[in-house]
């Protein structure tokens, strides 16, 4: 597994900013670290600044730890891409169970890295109320679209529906990252039969119609 948890910008691009360096130098801390190993001091020599940069940017552990939250958000957004799930009530299941494969294949088999900080955060978020909070609106950003989604999809309980999806989507990313799967990531075609199965059996008469 890589420790990297984002690419170097291009030659075109220039150097990252200053809140993104500290950002994803912290992530990769905590993916070859875990907790412990992420202070203010590691985060300037992994990224590369002059000594009392993460201090100025982030002066305690909590903004360090926020900022390492925020840029978790930011780079699951790329891959996840919420924005291009469909959002049309008449789009066909099948373009659903198609986006949400992709996008969760793409997660599992190019950034399992990003999956490690993710669980590092979110367990320190159970220790410290004010990470949780933090944590927990920064997460916001794909709970919103999921149930929208299931509700343009036709579920009669989206939020209901939305936890179900969430929790069979996270199940198999800590299975594949951390747990018993993690030398076995499920291909795109199993990623997609699951998501098939799962919705259809939530979505009942919806699937009918599209059949």
């Amino acid at each position: 597994m890589t420790t990297s948890t984002a690419a170097s910008p291009s030659p075109q691009e220039g150097p990252a900013p200053r809140a993104e360096r500290i950002g994803d130098a912290a992530l990769d801390l905590l993916v070859e670290r875990g907790m412990r190993g992420l202070t203010h001091r590691a985060v300037d020599e992994r990224a590369g600044l002059p000594q009392g940069s993460t201090s100025n940017h982030a002066r305690t552990r909590q903004a360090l730890l926020e900022t390492a939250v925020r840029r978790q958000v930011e780079l699951e957004s790329r891959v996840l891409t919420p924005d291009e799930m469909p959002g049309d009530g008449d789009a066909p299941l099948d373009a659903l169970v198609d986006a949400l494969s992709l996008a969760l294949h793409r997660y599992l088999t190019d950034h399992r890295a990003l999956l490690v900080s993710r669980y590092e955060l979110a367990l320190e978020a159970t220790r410290r109320p004010e990470l949780r909070a933090f944590f927990d609106s920064a997460g916001s950003v794909f709970h919103g679209p999921l149930v929208a989604m299931m509700s343009a999809a036709g579920s009669p309980e989206p939020e209901r529906h939305a936890l179900s999806l969430i929790a069979w989507s996270e199940g198999l990313m800590f299975s594949c990252a951390a747990g018993s799967f993690h030398a076995a990531v499920p291909s795109r075609t199993e990623l997609r039969t699951g998501f098939d199965e799962l919705l259809r059996g939530m979505l009942g008469d919806r699937t009918a119609r599209d059949t």
